[in-house]
């Protein structure tokens, strides 16, 4: 069988109601270059639907009222500067049907079996990409589900940003009114403490790992297993996160075997929004970016010979030291870049999908099986948290994260973590 996805032309779908128009300032952290030009890309699988296509279109067409900024376009200013500019042009929507069920294609798990393309819209060849906020397609299969394929501007959302709008669709698509969260701008409250200019010049060199994908299942057994440990051992409470960032940091670093006196770091985006009360008192329903990196690093050796409780403490440590970072960065006292993170082997990023809120988005047929997010850039190694597939309970590591000499190494690493 020969499997093919049909694409209507996109189209774009606009506010259902007339929207304010003018420019809208971005915030000083939408605008640091790690964010600005970046566009994240997820496909969302559903189990059943009546007509998704046409119900989410609707839905869109009416979340981009209270959310009519995203319907607009990002803007650079002459002085290299970005805004939105409120144009109510709309998101691009495409409508796709796929000759084959989910079943047949291993319910879209990675690896996928078919191009992600196919899952993607496309826009037109005379219209550019660029300023563009949001763009979703939704492909129906024969087995009467569909998927979801989202692509949208970080400067615009972060990932609690975007699930709030993803939410809001699938709130109109239930026949809400309004959404359940409101949401607020406000970027203009936060002070612009950061220089918000990409750098100059011609961008740096940067190495090709060629990186393996690869999954790993970690129960949710083995995960309170070492809870109860670290309770026991140092009287402290550690979260998943903790814990499987730990598992995964060690694991890595062992495999890729670097000199003893080597660092070794990770970094992951912390949220802020409960550091934003001075600024935004009212947070709830802010979708803009409000995320600042937390590094952790030490000597191989260190990771290599280190126990598991050892580790989450190094983590928790850093996690520990956020609101004083945070505050001095806002402060301007920074000496460097936060967001500047060393593009080397010995690094890697981890990102937690779990609670962002994409795996609570129900458009009135139940929520996804699960989440398909690509970290598909072989410039630093990338580890993604997720749900793993019913009935299963614990989290899904979604890697690319070591070349193909260190795979066989890592794999019994990371299936041996407890």
């Amino acid at each position: 069988m020969m499997f093919s996805v049909t694409k209507l032309a996109p189209a774009l779908v606009g506010p259902s109601e007339q929207t304010p128009a003018g420019n809208l300032p971005l915030s000083s952290i939408d605008l640091t270059p790690a964010l600005r030009d970046v566009m994240v890309d997820s496909i969302h699988v559903f189990q059943h639907g009546v007509e998704p296509a046409r119900v989410i279109r609707e839905a869109l067409s009416r979340a981009l009222v209270p959310y009519y900024p995203v319907a607009g376009r990002l803007l650079k200013c002459d002085d290299g500067d970005m805004v939105v500019a409120c144009t109510g042009e709309g998101a691009w929507f495409v409508e796709a049907t796929a000759n084959f069920s989910l079943k047949d294609v291993n319910n879209l798990q990675r690896p996928l079996m078919i191009p992600k393309e196919e899952f993607f819209p496309v826009l037109p060849p005379d219209v550019s990409r660029e300023g563009v906020i949001f763009m979703l397609q939704v492909t129906q299969f024969t087995c009467g589900g569909f998927s979801v394929g989202i692509i949208s501007s970080h400067a615009m959302f972060d990932g609690l940003g975007a699930a709030q709008f993803v939410n809001a669709i699938a709130d109109m698509a239930r026949g809400l009114p309004r959404p359940t969260v409101e949401p607020i701008w406000c970027r203009e409250d936060i002070p612009k403490f950061n220089p918000a200019k990409p750098p100059q010049g011609p961008p740096p060199t940067l190495t090709d790992f060629d990186f393996e994908y690869s999954i790993a299942d970690i129960s949710l057994d083995s995960i309170n297993q070492f809870k109860d440990r670290f309770m026991n051992e140092t009287g402290q409470r550690c979260s998943t996160f903790d814990i499987v960032a730990a598992m995964a940091w060690r694991a890595r670093t062992r495999a890729i075997n670097l000199e003893p006196h080597v660092e070794v770091r990770f970094g992951f985006a912390a949220d802020t929004r409960h550091l934003f009360d001075q600024m935004i008192p009212h947070r709830k329903g802010y979708y803009g970016n409000a995320v600042y990196p937390v590094t952790v690093s030490a000597a191989s050796e260190k990771i290599v010979r280190s126990s598991l409780v050892e580790i989450v403490s190094l983590i928790r440590e850093a996690k520990q030291m956020l609101p004083s970072k945070f505050s001095k960065w806002t402060m301007g006292e920074n000496e460097e870049d936060p967001y500047k993170v060393p593009f080397d082997y010995g690094t890697f990023i981890i990102a937690d999908w779990n609670k962002v809120g994409f795996y609570e988005v129900d458009y009135g047929w139940g929520v996804p099986m699960h989440l398909v997010p690509f970290n598909d850039g072989n410039f630093i190694g990338s580890f993604i948290m997720l749900k793993p597939p019913a009935p299963k309970q614990g989290v899904r590591l979604m890697m690319r994260c070591v070349v193909k000499e260190h795979l066989a190494v890592f794999d019994d690493e990371i299936t041996n973590l407890v």
